[in-house]
Parts: C-alpha cells; structure tokens; sequence
C-alpha cells in the first residue's frame, strides 16, 4: 500500500507517534511556496526583465494537461476573475541532493504525494486586490469517483493507476471546484525544496510573534516581537502546529500571515531593482514549479499589475468543528466542512451580483418563500415560518437542511427582488445566488438570525379589560440552546495581514 493516500495506509508500528496528533514526520511540514512563485512571476514579468524573465521562466517551468477538460464549477459566481489553485506537497524533485533533504530537515519515505497545503488565489477581474482562500488538508469531502476522504488524498487518488501528476492535479481540481462553486482557471504546484530555495533567494523575511513559540517537531524556536527568519527558520515556522490551540487551524494564520509577509518583501523595491536577485528568485523558482499548460506568466502579471501588498486578504473556508469519526471502525481526525454554507462564504469574497443590488424589493404578499432548518434547534423553522406569514409572505411547508453556520436567502437568476424583500425581514442574513433552488429558501443556521416580526403600530391606548380584543402575537423563533453545535473557530471572516507591526499568535 506504499501507493495509496496517507489516511488508508496503515501506520508504522517501530515510529513513535505523538500523542494527539498522530502524524508522521513528513506531515509537520507546511509546503507551500506558490504563492511566492506567483508573485514573483507576476511582478518581475511585468518590469523591466520582462522579455529576460519570460524566457527564463519558459524554459525551466515544467507543463502538465492540470485543467484538461474539466467543466466549469456548477455556480461559477465570479465572473472574470482569476482563481489560481496554489498547491505545497512533500514531493522532492529528483535532481534534490542529500545535503538539501538535510537541510529541509525531512526524508522521502516512497509513500503518496499529498497535498498538505492548497490555497486558492482568488484575483479581482481588475487584478488590484486578491484574496488567499485555504483549504484545510484534512477536510473531509466528496472526492469524484472516490468518495469521501480528506482533501489531501485527492491528487494521490487521482496519480494513481498511471495517472501522473496530471491525473493528480485534475482529480485535485475537480474535488476542490465541487467543494467551493469557484472554476479553478490556473494550477500552480511547488516542492518542499522549491519553498526553501525562494525564500533562500528572496532573504529574510519579518515576522512578529504576540508570544513565543517553541515546537520540538517542527523545530520552531522564536521569542516574542519581531524576528527575521532565514529559509530554514521559515519553513519551521510555517510548519507548525503542535502547540497551538486550534492545531492545523491555527497553522493555516501561520501560512496566509507569512505569505503576506513574504509579498511585501517580494514587491518590495529592493527586490525588485536589484537584477542579481531577480535573476536568482527567477531561477529557484523555474527550477521548482509546476503549472497547467494555459499558464501565461505575461497574462498573469498583466492582471496582477496594479497589486498592492495591502490589497491582499487571507481566508479559509467555513467549517464547523474537527470531529474524530470511525469510517471501517478506525479513528480519523477531521475537519467538518461546513457545506451548506459555502455558497454564502464565496459570495463575501466575491460580493453580491450586480443584478440583486440594483432590485428593488417586492411586496411580501407576491413572495413564496421556504423556511429551511440548518440550526441545529427544533421547531426553528417552523416558527420563521410563522413570523413571515404574519409579514405577508406565501410560506411553504418548513424544511431541514445540512448544519450551517450562516443564515441565507438563496434565490434563483430572475428572483432577486423577492430575495431582497425577505432579507429585508431577516436581519444579517446573506443574500446567494444559487442553481441549487428554484424559489426563495431561506435557511436558517447556527447564528442565531431569524425573521423579525412587524412592529406594532403605537396607538396609545391603554390595557384591554378584561375580555377585551387582545392584539395578536407572533410566535418567536426558540433561541438556539446550549446543547445547539457551535461551529468551531474556522477564520471564515477575512483577514489583512502584513501591515507593518501586525502580529500573530
């Protein structure tokens, strides 16, 4: 079973397994210097080295068919701009010496290639703001023609039986294109050794710590405030995981904060009009990526032109705990997706559709609406379906849907107006263009939010007597209780990193 993904191939008995974690020593690392390749491609291709540049890259990049002919996400909500699938592994390339495997602190053991970092590069269609979109690694997801399993083992599914790394990556895409709605119009994959030697080429990089951090696995040793890390110090500090209070969660702020870091050194003028250096991040990073073949580096920085290190946002996809489950009677650690709520996560990134902010909102007595229960409490769809009643609205029978985290209004292409007169009533709920439902649904999730009812007109008059018309009451929807699933922390709002001074945990 040295072939298959790392979550069904049995564990080593002779290797001592830490405590909570469980994982092998290749899976401390956190591998992921695309973004970096990205960037730097994007910004010196679009300089003065731009004809010096392109041919460099051209003709040290390696091409494989990673998009093929895979059709587009079923709710591709963002128009023109670009999503990039930047991908970190624990592939070495074959020409890696032994004094470079040691010096990265790590050992090829022949098992699969996983993907233990992925992180969608979601570039605005002007190209002046970007948003870095985590996917946890052991996210628990459909995978097409496998099933469910983590993340991580979907390019090794998709290498196996010939496949290669361009059945890899194509399996990897469509498992993350069924997971968000977004298209992934790019690939970009980078090796452990790639992400050493551009952070070699690019030199220190600043970091600020609120406290110190310490990690014997991952070999993190850093006090509090500032410090500049080499190449070595960087990859142990994006490694870790052990001692943070949310694990891999936490180490995803470690990734997007550092890459942010890393931007700024990168856009830096520095950098930028020091040609030796150019010439030296532009050579460590041919030599160590991998893109699908409809990757044009002049294309690319032509979008990425007016990028500004301040423009760019971190995010990971909502989630809603790391539960431990029993799939053939054995323990695995998880990260619970929240998938009802993607549709809404996406839509933040991307912002509302042109067509919903120009409606004007109908009359509730023309709108049919459906209550949906994500909430996790009984009866609450029930009583929203109650208060819209009591507001004018057509209410179908309440329904029940996957735990979410978010509140929606999900609306068909040609129903924006009626989404807009319900999310007038419920406040903070998302409006979410969707081909998944064919009237308004509103789905209730975890937050709490609800329909509010009608206020009543104030007349002045005083307490009924006693047998008096007494003016009606619309029921309340029940207030999520304690035993009621709270989503665990999952950094699902957007983040700004790399402003000067900004520290983490």
């Amino acid at each position: 079973m040295t072939n298959a993904p790392e979550e069904t191939r049995p564990r080593r008995a002779d290797r001592a397994v830490p405590p909570r974690h469980g994982r092998r020593k290749r899976h401390w690392g956190f591998l992921f210097p695309a973004l970096a390749g990205v960037l730097t491609m994007a910004v010196l291709l679009g300089g003065g080295y731009a004809a010096y540049a392109y041919n460099l890259l051209t003709s040290s990049v390696t091409k494989v068919d990673a998009i093929g002919s895979a059709p587009p996400a079923k709710d591709d909500v963002d128009g023109r701009a670009m999503n990039i699938l930047l991908v970190g592994d624990d592939h070495r390339p074959d020409n890696a010496t032994p004094e470079q495997l040691a010096e990265l602190s790590t050992e090829s053991d022949g098992g699969a290639t996983n993907t233990d970092t992925m992180i969608v590069l979601h570039i605005a269609a002007d190209g002046r703001s970007a948003t870095m979109i985590s996917f946890p690694r052991d996210s628990y997801v459909d995978i097409p023609g496998v099933g469910k399993g983590k993340l991580n083992s979907a390019f090794s599914y998709g290498s196996m039986n010939g496949g290669g790394d361009t059945g890899g990556a194509q399996k990897l895409i469509a498992t993350i294109q069924g997971l968000s709605g977004l298209t992934i119009d790019h690939y970009v994959r980078v090796s452990l050794l790639g992400f050493y030697e551009i952070v070699k080429q690019l030199g220190p990089v600043n970091v600020c710590l609120n406290q110190a951090a310490q990690d014997p696995f991952s070999g993190v040793d850093l006090p509090a405030g500032p410090s500049k890390l080499d190449a070595k110090q960087a990859l142990s500090f994006v490694r870790q995981r052990h001692g943070l209070p949310n694990g891999d969660l936490d180490r995803q702020v470690r990734q997007q904060y550092f890459l942010s870091q890393e931007a700024r050194k990168i856009l830096s003028a520095g950098t930028l009009l020091n040609p030796v250096k150019t010439t030296k991040i532009i050579s460590a990073i041919g030599g160590s990526v991998e893109t699908d073949q409809g990757l044009d580096m002049l294309t690319l920085a032509s979008q990425m032109s007016n990028l500004r290190p301040s423009n760019i946002k971190s995010a990971t996809i909502p989630i809603l705990g790391t539960p431990t489950i029993y799939p053939n009677g054995s323990a695995l650690s998880i990260v619970e997706v929240d998938t009802a709520g993607m549709p809404a996560f996406v839509q933040s990134l991307v912002g509302e559709p042109p067509a919903f902010t120009k409606a004007k909102a109908a009359d509730a007595a023309s709108v049919s609406v459906t209550v949906s229960n994500g909430s996790g409490v009984t009866g609450a769809a029930a009583a929203a379906s109650a208060v819209l009643t009591g507001r004018g609205f057509q209410v179908g029978a309440p329904g029940s849907s996957d735990t979410t985290a978010t509140t929606m209004v999900q609306y068909p292409v040609g129903m924006e107006a009626q989404a807009k007169a319900v999310v007038a009533v419920v406040p903070g709920a998302v409006p979410v263009q969707s081909t998944a439902v064919q009237g308004i649904t509103l789905v209730l999730g975890t937050d709490g939010k609800t329909p509010t009812a009608a206020a009543e007109p104030d007349s002045g008059a005083s307490t009924p007597a006693d047998g008096g018309d007494q003016p009606s009451q619309q029921p309340e929807a029940p207030k999520p209780s304690e035993e009621a699933a709270e989503p665990s922390p999952s950094s699902t709002a957007v983040h700004e990193y790399g402003q000067d001074g900004a520290c983490i945990n």
